[in-house]
């Protein structure tokens, strides 16, 4: 296991970190701070956590930021600590969805590797103008598509890659939850506000918001890359301007002479469901079944042979999944720990990059690329939909 350094690692000096938003009360800000903080790698040492300059000032002050280095926008943020002789190396952007491009962009622009939540953008234009900015920029992207950095996750895809389902003929994809079964964001309910506000989310909702977390996962796993959709989005909730849950039917391109196809269901107004995020892939000689709620835990059937549990750095665990553990077996990780690997996967490629070294190519993580490909999808969903289901190119 090496997440943590080894004897045969020299120890990095850590990266220093900026933050866009997450600031007082923002849920995914903390979560992102936890998961930087877990393997040593960052020191937050600046940040322009809200939008507003009095906000962002008090929430500096408990984060214990120096006063110097709590910024009122996120461009003087990028302007001031480009300059500086030991400004931020990497900037970590948790803002609602309208802010990520042009925050990115500040800091692309100036060398400064982005660390961005997801989606990608609010909008497919903006999300093109951030694929073309990033590559053109010498500063890596990294996309937290967090449940990418669970360890049964990186053993379902090793497994895939390895051919032990043989030839992939399905993948179903689901994350539903209730949050939403009430029209919570006329409370003023601030997580819910932004989300069902299509000028701050985009034009997904649920498919925005978690759809593209399970449709980055089942393409993650499989191996696989959408070709067309058929999409069916609703808005249950009275008012709601964008889609409370959606049933998507998926075809992905041609791989090993065949072509699979895919289920995939998003809902945030399922009551008894919190994050039920879950993935299944089958194929000519098996099939495999992960379960966020159980983590440590990958189902594994080989055909006409009884089902296999395999655990987290159990017996048969593989290395994919042995390199992105902390402790030994039977001793649950979860959600943060799978944030975090997706921190310390960013922060080998920085390493990397600071060293002017190649990047082991064990190293994985979402980029840019898999963040355009989440936008493309939820475009696809909405154009579909309005077509009454019309199958839709992506």
């Amino acid at each position: 296991m090496a997440i943590e350094g080894s004897a045969s690692e020299t120890r990095e000096r850590r990266i220093r970190l900026g933050m866009v938003g997450g600031g007082s009360g923002a849920f995914i800000g903390a979560v992102h701070r936890m998961a930087a903080r877990l393997d040593d790698h960052y020191e937050l040492v600046a940040g322009a956590l809200s939008s507003s300059p009095e906000k962002a000032e008090q929430s500096a002050r408990e984060l214990g930021l120096d006063p110097a280095r709590s910024y009122g926008s996120f461009k003087e943020m990028a302007i001031r600590e480009a300059k500086l002789k030991n400004g931020i190396e990497a900037v970590a952007i948790v803002t609602p969805n309208h802010v990520h491009y042009e925050a990115a962009k500040e800091f692309l622009k100036r060398g400064i590797h982005v660390i961005c939540d997801k989606p990608l953008t609010s909008t497919l234009g903006d999300a093109r103008k951030l694929k073309k900015l990033a590559d053109e920029s010498d500063a890596l992207f990294v996309l937290t598509h967090n449940y990418t950095g669970y360890p049964m996750v990186r053993q379902a895809r090793e497994m895939i890659a390895n051919g032990d389902l043989g030839t992939i003929r399905l993948v179903q994809m689901e994350y539903p939850q209730d949050w939403l079964t009430e029209d919570i964001e006329s409370s003023g309910q601030k997580q819910a506000a932004w989300r069902t506000d299509p000028s701050k989310s985009g034009a997904g909702g649920s498919t925005g918001d978690i759809g593209t977390h399970a449709y980055n996962l089942g393409c993650f796993v499989s191996g696989l890359e959408l070709e067309e959709l058929s999409a069916d989005l609703d808005s249950f909730v009275p008012g709601r301007k964008l889609d409370d849950n959606a049933h998507v039917l998926m075809r992905f391109k041609e791989k090993d002479g065949a072509r699979a196809k895919g289920m995939l269901w998003c809902s945030q107004v399922a009551p008894g469901h919190e994050n039920g995020l879950k993935v299944r892939v089958y194929g000519t000689k098996g099939g495999l079944e992960w379960v966020q709620a159980d983590p440590n835990y990958l189902w594994y059937t080989p055909f006409g042979e009884p089902k296999r549990l395999i655990t987290r750095n159990g017996a048969g665990a593989g290395a994919a999944a042995g390199r992105v553990s902390r402790i030994p077996s039977g001793h649950p990780e979860g959600y943060l720990e799978g944030f975090a690997n997706i921190y310390s996967e960013a922060a080998r490629a920085i390493y990397a990059k600071r060293n002017g070294a190649a990047v082991d190519p064990a190293v994985v993580y979402p980029t840019v690329d898999d963040g355009l490909k989440g936008m493309l999808f939820v475009d696809a969903c909405v154009q579909s939909s309005k077509k009454n289901g019309a199958w839709i190119k992506v």
